[in-house]
């Protein structure tokens, strides 16, 4: 089964959550090139959360350096938090 980690991230204002959520958008795909799927979600004004799923914990753990850059580089971040787990479901239509 896939492993998933969903990070939070509170920006110190909308502009600072809007410039990252386009920012993703164009470049996580080639920043997490292990990751099988990559979603972006806009929560309220300055809340982004992304739900990044691997093949194996080995392979998330891999896009750790990619990942720490990435929130390491903006300056605008007033919290983050990760949590990790198992995929019990990954359904679309």
């Amino acid at each position: 089964m896939s492993i998933a980690r969903i990070t939070t991230v509170t920006f110190n204002s909308t502009d600072a959550a809007n410039k990252a959520a386009d920012n993703y958008a164009t470049s996580a795909p080639s920043e997490f090139p292990e990751a099988k799927q990559l979603l972006g979600v806009k929560v309220d004004n300055n809340i982004l959360i992304a739900v990044s799923l691997y093949e194996s914990k080995e392979a998330m753990e891999r896009a750790d350096v990619a990942r720490g850059k990435r929130l390491d580089a903006n300056q605008d971040v007033a919290s983050v938090d990760t949590k990790i787990g198992e995929v019990t479901l990954n359904h679309s239509n």
